[in-house]
């Protein structure tokens, strides 16, 4: 099910997204040669609950039994998504690290009724889900992994360019290849998605082009709400998943990057949430 947004819970998740980004800027700041993946986790943690809000992805249900085991997604070099900040890591020299973090804001029912938010019925907690990313480079990265920063960025920027009521996923995926082919992969096997009441909801949203006749290819409309996120490797597009069974990997060991933002479609065109 698609769920539809009002204009009142897309003012929520336009406060709670600005929150985010202004945690994604602080630990974006902090990735640098010698900095431990704990560290970063501990800072999400801390700077999420101050703001009134709660992780999104700590144990996260991740099928088979498995819960994810950090707040944040700490994912390098050649992890494409999912790489955890717990167990602790070292980033080192020439390292790109993708930093992907969602929250659940506001969830203090108190906070809700001080400034008329409204409240999500489908979490126990009332706040609505918002979700971003974003790849850094730890000191001096190669030639070949800050083209690859650069093309993920603005395939990002085309993608959200096209997230218009009365266009289709294809679209968005259109908008991709564009800027990325020929020359990289554009990871297929993983999506982008809806997100507001849930971390993740219908629709998938594709980074490449599908058959335009399939029924995935949803034509966008006012209120949807959406996380863009194109997954663009230096080589081949396949990926695999790493023996923790959730991190996953592209196939050839290439390096990956990955930028995200929530996205709502409105009458007046693409609204970023989490700028």
């Amino acid at each position: 099910m698609i769920y539809i947004k009002t204009e009142a819970e897309i003012e929520v998740l336009r406060e709670g997204g600005k929150i985010l980004a202004n945690i994604l800027k602080t630990l974006m700041s902090q990735v640098k040669p010698g900095a431990r993946t704990k560290d970063l986790e501990a800072v999400a943690i801390k700077m999420i609950e101050e703001a009134g809000g709660a992780p999104a992805f700590l144990d996260y249900p991740m099928g088979g039994g498995i819960y994810f085991p950090s707040a944040l997604c700490v994912s390098i070099n050649d992890e494409v998504v999912h790489g955890s900040a717990l167990p602790d890591r070292e980033i080192k020299s020439g390292d790109i690290v993708d930093l992907d973090i969602g929250m659940e804001w506001p969830i203090n029912q108190e906070k809700r009724k001080e400034f008329g938010f409204p409240t999500n019925p489908h979490s126990e907690h009332g706040g609505y889900f918002t979700d971003m990313c974003a790849t850094v480079g730890a000191g001096k990265i190669s030639h070949e992994a800050k083209k690859l920063l650069s093309v993920t960025k603005r395939a990002l920027e085309a993608a959200i360019s096209q997230a218009k009521a009365g266009n289709t996923l294809n679209d968005i995926g259109r908008a991709v290849e564009n800027i990325v082919y020929p020359g990289y992969g554009i990871v297929r096997d993983l999506v982008g998605h809806g997100v507001g009441y849930f971390p993740h909801e219908e629709p998938d949203v594709f980074h490449h082009q599908i058959n335009p006749n399939s029924p995935d290819n949803f034509k966008l409309k006012e209120g949807m709400v959406i996380a863009i996120e194109p997954m663009i490797n230096i080589g081949t597009h396949r990926v695999k998943i790493a023996k923790n069974d959730y991190t996953i990997l592209t196939a050839d060991g290439s390096l990956s990057a990955h930028f995200e933002h929530t996205v709502a479609i409105t009458k007046n065109g693409p609204l970023i949430i989490t700028a």
